[in-house]
């Protein structure tokens, strides 16, 4: 163990984490995920009127937080039919207050460069926002607060489940880091299909620089940092 660095658990790359059918049922879900939100997307724009009117919250965002956490209880289970930990699939775990500064600078050097790469895709195909979520962005200050609890639960969660348990998954099957780099960058955007296809796009490839950086990191981390504030920073400034 060393005080300057992080500590790192490497888990063997062509070693299963999970079994390949818990795999393909979660895949599955992100697929039936994707059919109901570009239904949900189309009706959406078909009846404009009927999102113009900002809906309570409270209840959204709440089954978000409990949809989140529950896809990382699925992973737990799948990882325990393997006696693989969840702390190992996170890695990187601090030694020292250095090693918090470090993972903090990534964190934000990430969100700069996914900021960067938003403002140049706006620049050559203009800004566009989802219109099934447009009027679901917090306004009042009760939900203001409870999409910060949602952002930082999809921070956590989401990089557990795909830059953790579906890149290792995918690297095991695959022998290759880039490839599962981008398989599980493919899912990422999928799962966000309800946003629509131009979204779903950038969602990949904000995925695939997340996977990047926690291959090369071996933890999630600065990932999971960087993309909770992304989705505070989008939900309630950037609006």
């Amino acid at each position: 163990m060393t005080t300057n660095a992080a500590v790192t658990v490497d888990l063997p790359e062509h070693k299963l984490i999970a079994p390949v059918w818990h795999t393909a049922l979660l895949v599955g879900l992100f697929l039936l995920l994707t059919v109901t939100g570009a239904l949900f997307q189309r009706s959406a724009k078909a009846n404009p009127g009927a999102l113009q009117q900002h809906p309570r919250m409270w209840p959204v965002y709440l089954s978000l937080i409990a949809m989140e956490w529950g896809l990382v209880w699925y992973v737990w289970r799948g990882l325990r039919r393997t006696g693989t930990r969840l702390r190992d699939l996170i890695g990187g775990r601090w030694a020292s207050a250095k090693d918090i500064l470090l993972d903090a600078i990534l964190a934000c050097g990430l969100w700069a460069l996914w900021t960067a790469v938003t403002s140049v895709w706006e620049r050559w195909l203009g800004a566009s926002h989802a219109a099934s979520i447009r009027t679901f962005l917090p306004e009042r200050m009760p939900e203001i607060l409870l999409w910060i609890v949602v952002s930082i639960s999809a921070g956590i969660c989401e990089e557990i489940v795909f830059r953790g348990y579906l890149q290792q998954q995918c690297r095991a099957l695959t022998h290759s880091g880039l490839v599962a780099v981008f398989l599980q960058a493919v899912l990422f955007g999928i799962s966000h299909g309800y946003q629509g296809v131009e979204a779903t796009i950038k969602i990949a490839i904000y995925g695939a620089l997340y996977g990047l950086l926690a291959l090369w990191r071996k933890s999630l981390r600065p990932g999971m940092v960087a993309h909770a504030w992304s989705d505070i920073f989008s939900g309630i400034i950037a609006r």
